[in-house]
């Protein structure tokens, strides 16, 4: 288990998540988590969120009831004080609660891709996506890939490029092996991270799926993007349709 240090005032730095406005991380990650408990992404207290606002990174709490979520349930931290990511220094801990095992795989995503924003689901259709993968045979380098759909639209072109994918694009999202400990899996994260430098989401087999955009807006759109081509492929497996397609571009004719 990795240690963790609080430097909090006396009084448990609760202004850090105290506020009126609903868009301030510790608002939105409660009813970020909740509208996700709907959706059968957090169920029973897994998956989760966290926000960067500047330096500063908000993070839901382990083991709660996501959908149950109060402001006062958020942890905070420092992004520039981590030095070793596996013993945090955090701003503020809440009293009762304990630190997300999520937590070095949402720093990686700060760090590595400057996100404001990363979101970890436990949804169905992601896992099940892994364990189609997974019936193709042996081996670690999986790659969920589909092209061809108006969805796709949804993802941008990459870390540090403008614009988003096109229907004809390819959409390609690595998969990870899972651990038997949540924060076990950030090397491999940052290692995929690596090995395709365009991907905002990575696949965890049997496990769940990591996803991250430049703000909150963008991690959103693309995480439910996301879950709605993982449901789409399943279905087309079930008929027996390719996720990949050889589909010629037809343009109007004021453009030929």
């Amino acid at each position: 288990m990795s240690g963790a240090v609080d430097l909090e005032n006396g009084d448990g730095n609760h202004h850090l998540v105290t506020s009126d406005n609903p868009d301030h991380p510790a608002n939105l990650i409660p009813s970020l988590c909740a509208k996700f408990w709907t959706l059968g992404w957090v169920t029973g207290t897994g998956g989760g969120c966290s926000i960067r606002d500047d330096d500063l990174v908000y993070i839901a709490p382990s083991g709660v009831q996501k959908e149950l979520m109060k402001n006062t349930d958020i942890y905070v931290l420092a992004l520039s004080r981590q030095m070793d990511l596996k013993n945090r220094v955090y701003l503020r801990s809440p009293p009762c609660g304990r630190p997300s095992q999520c937590t070095p795989l949402f720093l990686a995503a700060f760090t590595k891709r400057g996100a404001g924003c990363c979101i970890h689901t436990h949804s169905q259709w992601a896992v099940l996506v892994t364990l189609i993968l997974e019936m193709q045979g042996p081996g670690r380098d999986k790659l969920f890939e589909i092209n061809n759909i108006e969805q796709i639209k949804g993802f941008g072109r990459g870390f540090q490029k403008q614009g988003n994918l096109g229907y004809h694009d390819t959409l390609r999202i690595p998969v990870i092996e899972n651990t038997a400990h949540e924060e076990d899996l950030t090397e491999f994260l940052e290692e995929a991270m690596d090995k395709y430098p365009d991907t905002y989401a990575v696949l965890v087999r049997r496990h769940g799926v990591y996803v991250w955009g430049d703000n909150v807006h963008k991690a959103k759109t693309m995480c439910e993007s996301l879950d709605y081509l993982f449901q789409l492929a399943v279905d087309m497996k079930k008929l027996g349709l390719p996720w990949l397609a050889d589909i010629p571009q037809v343009l109007p004719s004021s453009k030929r």
